[in-house]
């Protein structure tokens, strides 16, 4: 396998205590080597290998890793959007209309548009992803959406629960014996997580517990969608389930931080969609101080946040959330990987995956001192640069 420098790195951030300064781990002129599709060495300036990529300076950040994305649906819901922004509120049944364009979509297309999203993400910095299925709410179309998704990444969360289908109205419990039954049967060989929007007007306390409960017993992962649109029972019914991640967590009390505290649950903060549906920011200050392990994610979706600018959440988080610079970038990096219980990605310590972000700033405070630019120099991801 061939080497890799990446060169004259002014600030090098590593998130790995132990290789340098502060809790980031900076090392300052640096040069990161990179062999096949790891991470080989930390040096000083000037090391050699058989390719050299000049950071001229620049600063290098992991690559982020976005835990919480919905990449793989057809059509468009602007004038959704458009009405929010004029005063209508956000409500979770706009997620029918994104579901009845996805089942009219063919495979075909439903891969390009993926692709073209995933390319776009890669562009802005996003080396690692999860996508969740979630807007076929039939057995097929779910199925289908789950291939797709595994063809851009081996984290596919399966969200059959992610609305009650117009086809059911009436009768949820039914479909959630679906999603618990056919459904995942269909979709776990092509999955690592399960997924459930516990959320008023989506699935209760008991139906999530219960949907949660069917995808344990099939060997996968658990995560929530949890506390988005006003207080409920999402985050602590995580904890309790021992998800992975509880996301949204736009309103917390004091008991949800409680329970967040004590656990190896992460919150994930979703800012993008704060900022799309009007809903008040999270503090995120009060969380950490408990704590609490937290991370941001897009939520890369049609309804609710159609971005996919990791560093556009990161601004958000720093000046409407009460997070440092630091924070939120080890939010978006380290605190995904911690979101998706991996310990190969969202950071650059010998032996993880070589995903690396040269940005086209000397230091990664840009990413919010200069809000909506494109700072993405040069993305590396499993030693290639794309």
């Amino acid at each position: 396998m061939s080497t890799l420098v990446v060169d004259n790195v002014g600030l090098l951030v590593t998130n790995d205590p132990e290789l340098g300064e502060g809790p980031l781990g900076i090392v300052r002129d640096a040069a990161l080597v990179i062999d096949g599709d790891r991470v080989a060495a930390i040096e000083s300036a000037g090391a050699a290998a058989d390719e050299r990529l000049d950071a001229a300076g620049r600063c290098v950040i992991p690559g982020f890793v976005d835990s919480h994305t919905h990449l793989v649906f057809a059509g468009d819901r602007a004038e959704e959007f458009a009405a929010r922004m004029a005063g209508q509120e956000y409500a979770a049944g706009g997620i029918q209309v994104t579901t009845d364009a996805t089942r009219a979509a063919s495979v075909e297309e439903l891969t390009a548009l993926a692709e073209a999203r995933r390319a776009e993400a890669l562009r802005a910095g996003i080396t690692h992803i999860e996508i969740k299925s979630g807007y076929g709410l039939e057995t097929d179309s779910e199925r289908r959406l789950c291939e797709v998704a595994a063809g851009l990444t081996d984290d596919v969360t399966f969200l059959g629960a992610h609305l009650v289908p117009a086809e059911y109205e009436g009768r949820a419990d039914d479909y959630v014996a679906l999603v618990c039954g056919e459904m995942l049967e269909a979709c776990a060989p092509l999955s690592r997580w399960i997924d459930v929007f516990c959320e008023r007007g989506a699935f209760t306390e008991e139906q999530s517990r219960a949907v949660l409960e069917a995808g344990r017993d099939a060997g996968l992962g658990l995560r929530v969608h949890g506390n988005q649109l006003g207080p409920g029972p999402g985050v602590r019914l995580a904890v309790e389930m021992g998800a992975a991640s509880v996301d949204h967590c736009t309103y917390l009390d004091d008991a949800d931080i409680e329970a967040l505290a004590g656990s190896d649950t992460v919150a994930t903060f979703l800012p993008a969609t704060d900022f799309s549906t009007r809903q008040p920011y999270p503090d995120a200050r009060r969380t950490i101080d408990a704590g609490v392990r937290v991370a941001i994610a897009t939520n890369c979706n049609p309804g609710s946040s159609y971005t996919t600018s990791i560093a556009f959440c990161i601004a958000l988080a720093v000046r409407d959330m009460n997070m440092t610079a630091e924070e939120a970038l080890q939010a978006a990096t380290l605190g995904g990987a911690n979101a998706l219980r991996r310990d190969d990605v969202g950071r650059l310590a010998l032996g993880a995956r070589a995903d690396a972000v040269v940005l086209d700033a000397p230091s990664y405070t840009h990413l919010v001192y200069r809000p909506g630019v494109p700072l993405v120099a040069v993305a590396i991801e499993g030693g290639q640069r794309r």
